[in-house]
């Protein structure tokens, strides 16, 4: 008998749809029964490869453009991709495999990931497409029921492939030549580039630019206070006659431009009688309408501060963990017009459901389902508004138990979903005109009249934002108070995660070309699912930085603007391209655009990328350049920025601008030359990749050198530390411990006779001990839980404390776990394997014999699934007890290892 072989994309897919077909049972990483085979990827386990010349080092334009001749070669993502992929092939070659399932996420990305892992194993065997937008049982079933031929998903293959080969030849050949470009001079200074990342960061850059250039003006309000039969109430100026200037949007028809202009007014009404003329209308409100993932980043990050990559975690483990909402990573804030009887039975199940956020949001559930307020409306469920996936929505299947961040993410989408079902929230706007000795003031109140979806939130009562005490029609009011305020007019507010967000959203707006415009409509910079990505990889290569909330681009950033603008390669900092394949992408998975012709057009555009930056031959790059106020360390010239080096315009002293692969900012330049000292700084890169820290000095010589501290040769001159402050006393011999710079040295290991060898870096894997931290190690014998240390081998992130060992050496401690999870998860395990081998039994007798046989299976079932749990259970106990023992280990691990991934010396 022949089986189906079903690949999903990630090991929590399968799973779910092992249970969802029932009687599956499992062999190692993939699953079995008498009609299919189920296994995952882990998400992409294949990359393009990269041209064979480049390892490490400086790139060059010898090899460039970097064009395959023929198919893109693939290569293992990694080296735990390798083995996934050895059991897959093993999979797809086996002889009883006649037909394979893509099971992989719905989209571009999961059609890739699957038609990759197909052609590494190099097998031509019958496709067929799962096509799951929600993870529940039921709607698993039901895409099972509705497989798609693979001549339908044609199309969608060839964009996916198209995309993710443009954007090697765009990503790869401008990333080498601009890093080329930058290298000319020596060191090596990476410069990536991106189809996407490159016009996201040029909408941050332009913002800031923006913000440098603004010229603050001032300007007046004047605000006066009236009395009237009912009371006080406040108005302020404004020119009823105001027109808006197209050229200057500063002005408004409440702002006067001039104290003389504000004076008067005040002058001429005060203590005036005047006149009021009032109008009230009713106002409506429509809740906003479902989330996409752009919208729900944006939101997670006004409300709660999370980052869009947070966000999308978050979400996606609700939708894989805990089957809580449906698939996260859509562009669509739109159901399907069939999808009414689904959203009914949800509320259902909110209203059923006894966890407490299920509770908080019954009342509203059951609401909606006794008024029978869900009924077809284009603004909800609309079929022409959804292309891959519908909007984000609750599952039937309520969470019992989540976290505090998953629990504000499942909150937020509830009262979305149900927010929409309400009737709009009712208004009545007043506003009110007081006319005093010719002078018109304007005052506004907004009441709330029936809440409507605002009940959700809280806005359950008749409130008002702004009451008005009552005024008779043309009622003489007497000015009570009146006053010109002073103000200045301000800068545009830099980019936030969640403005960048909705600007990569509506980048469409940008774009001159109205086809283009319209196919960016849909999808703007990026997908939903790559935004948060991109603007962490800006972070990454340092041309963004956070300040709390705020993005701001860094000097490596306009670096990078000022050469392509100079070069001439505008088109990689206008959202145009990117424009430009949205519009080919979406024609080629509709079957009315030819794949080879896109690509020919990319291999083009590559060409010229690499040629102009090849044949750029003057000394700089153009562009706008800062004159220092710190003048010249060697001659006390002027000190100013060109493309490549900070230079004096009288004598020849010169600094590079990239000491190390790092962009110097500014404030740095100038603090340098001002104390011919700084740091210590991260962010430098050796010759081998590996990033080091190390303070800069200008030398007597007026040469820009690093000093990695103190030589540890024992030919090396006393260290003179009377000007220095102690931070504290020393472990192994308590004599004082001092900051040299890039160390912290107890002063008996600098002394003449070097009686005592103690010494801590200054900064550890990009981490920098302050003085206040490395106090409370050698006082206390730990650090506070720091969380900016970088592996050198995995360039990942980790927290962890530093403790002081009893023979003085430092260790790195990592947060404590619960001793308890290996065993709990080994008999969570034990309990499946038992439920799971007793199933899987009883249901092969079901189908074999009547009753009777299944009640002797069934037995035999329990005694075989007693069995199998001992023994899985007895192995998993000692996997754990063998993990564990490592675990206490690396917790352990001393200083001179680095980080759990690491083995070279690190202080």
């Amino acid at each position: 008998m022949t089986k189906t072989l079903i690949i999903a994309e990630k090991p929590s897919v399968a799973l779910d749809i092992s249970r969802a077909l029932g009687g599956m049972h499992r062999e190692g990483d993939y699953f079995e029964n008498d009609q299919y085979v189920l296994s995952s990827s882990v998400g992409h386990l294949l990359t393009l490869t990269n041209p064979d010349d480049v390892v490490r080092g400086k790139w060059s334009f010898n090899h460039l453009p970097a064009i395959p001749a023929k198919a893109f070669d693939l290569k293992p993502s990694d080296k735990k991709a390798t083995d996934r992929l050895k059991m897959l092939v093993r999979l797809l070659k086996r002889k009883d495999v006649s037909a394979v399932i893509n099971a992989c996420d719905a989209g571009r990305e999961g059609e890739l990931i699957f038609r990759y892992i197909i052609q590494y194993a190099g097998v031509n065997k019958p496709i067929k497409r799962l096509w799951l937008q929600s993870m529940t049982r039921n709607a698993i079933i039901e895409a099972f029921d509705n497989l798609r031929d693979d001549s339908v998903m044609k199309p969608l293959e060839a964009a996916a492939r198209s995309r993710a080969e443009a954007d090697w030849l765009i990503g790869i050949n401008g990333t080498r030549a601009m890093t080329a470009f930058n290298s000319k001079d020596g060191g090596f200074f990476k410069t990536p580039i991106g189809r996407v990342q490159t016009p996201t960061l040029a909408i941050v850059f332009e913002r800031e630019e923006k913000i440098r250039q603004f010229k603050s003006r001032d300007y007046w309000e004047v605000h006066a206070t009236f009395v009237a039969a009912g009371g006080l109430y406040e108005g302020k100026w404004f020119d009823p006659a105001f027109k808006k200037d197209e050229h200057d949007p500063e002005k408004k028809d409440n702002r006067l431009w001039s104290a003389a202009s504000a004076q008067s007014v005040v002058v001429a009404c005060r203590h005036k009688d005047g006149t009021v003329t009032e109008e009230s209308k009713p106002s409506t409100s429509m809740s906003p309408g479902l989330f996409d993932l752009t919208s729900l980043q944006r939101e997670a990050n006004s409300r709660f501060g999370f980052t869009a990559k947070t966000t999308l975690a978050l979400a996606q483990s609700l939708y894989e963990r805990h089957k809580a909402l449906t698939y996260p990573r859509t562009d669509s804030r739109y159901l399907p017009e069939d999808y009414q009887g689904t959203v009914r039975q949800t509320f259902e199940a909110i209203v059923g459901a006894e966890s407490l956020l299920a509770r908080r949001n019954a009342p509203f559930a059951k609401k909606i389902l006794q008024n029978s307020w869900i009924k077809p409306n284009k603004r909800i469920f609309d079929n022409k508004k959804i292309s891959d996936h519908f909007a984000i929505i609750p599952t039937l299947q309520v969470p019992k138990e989540l976290s505090e961040a998953e629990a504000k993410i499942y909150d937020l989408v509830t009262k979305r979903f149900m927010a929409v079902f309400f009737p709009p929230a009712e208004f009545r706007v007043t506003t009110r005109i007081t006319v005093v000795a010719s002078h018109h003031f304007k005052t506004e109140g907004k009441v709330l009249i029936k809440p409507g979806w605002l009940e959700i939130y809280g806005r359950d009562n008749q409130e008002s934002d702004a009451t008005l005490v009552p005024v008779a029609e043309n009622e003489t009011v007497k000015t009570e108070d009146i006053v010109a305020k002073e103000l200045a007019t301000r800068p545009p507010a830099r980019y936030t995660e969640a403005t960048l967000l909705s600007a990569m959203e509506g980048a469409g707006k940008l774009v001159d070309d109205d086809e283009l415009r319209e196919a960016m409509s849909e999808r703007g910079l990026g997908t939903p699912a790559t935004r948060a990505t991109i603007i962490e990889g800006l972070l990454n290569e340092q041309y963004l930085r956070r300040e709390g909330r705020e993005l701001i681009p860094t000097a490596k950033a306009r670096q990078l603007m000022t050469l392509l603008v100079g070069l001439n390669v505008r088109e990689l900092t206008s959202p145009e391209l990117t424009g430009e394949w949205e519009h080919k992408l979406k024609q080629m998975e509709q079957g009315q655009l030819d794949r080879a012709a896109f690509m020919r057009e990319i291999a083009q555009s590559t060409q010229i990328i690499v040629k102009r930056a090849k044949e750029y031959e003057q000394d700089t790059v153009p562009g706008d350049y800062a004159t220092l106020t710190t003048p010249c360390p060697a001659c006390g010239g002027v000190v100013k920025e060109n493309y490549r080096r900070y230079a004096c315009t009288k004598c020849d002293f010169s600094i590079t601008k990239h000491p190390g692969g790092r962009t110097f900012e500014i404030p740095e330049v100038e603090e340098l030359l001002q104390n011919k000292t700084l740091g210590p700084l991260n962010g430098f890169i050796s010759k081998m990749g590996r990033p080091f820290s190390a303070i800069l000095r200008i030398t007597a010589e007026n040469k820009l050198e690093f000093d990695f501290g103190q030589s540890d040769d024992d030919n090396s001159e006393p260290l003179d530390v009377s000007q220095l402050t102690p931070v504290g006393h020393c472990p192994k011999c308590t004599g004082n411990v001092y900051d040299t710079g890039m160390s912290y040295v107890c002063e008996n290991s600098v002394s003449e006779k070097k009686t005592c060898d103690f010494k801590s870096g200054r900064v550890i894997l990009q981490q920098e001990i302050s003085h206040e931290q490395m106090g409370k190690l050698l006082s206390q014998g730990k650090t506070d839980l720091l969380d900016g240390f970088v592996s050198n081998r995995t360039n990942r992130k980790f927290k962890a404390y530093l403790a002081m060992s009893k023979a003085g050496k430092i260790e790195f401690e990592f947060e404590p776990r619960p001793a308890k999870t290996a065993k709990a998860a080994s008999k969570s395990a034990a309990k499946t394997a038992s439920k799971t081998a007793a199933k899987s039994a009883a249901t092969k007798a079901e189908a074999d014999s009547g009753k009777a046989v299944k009640k002797a299976v069934k037995k035999t079932a329990r005694k075989t699934a007693s069995k199998t749990a001992t023994k899985k259970t007895a192995v998993k106990k000692a996997a754990a007890k063998k993990v564990a023992s490592k675990t206490a280990t690396a917790r352990k691990q001393t200083a001179k290892t680095a980080d759990p991934d690491d083995t070279e010396p690190a202080f």
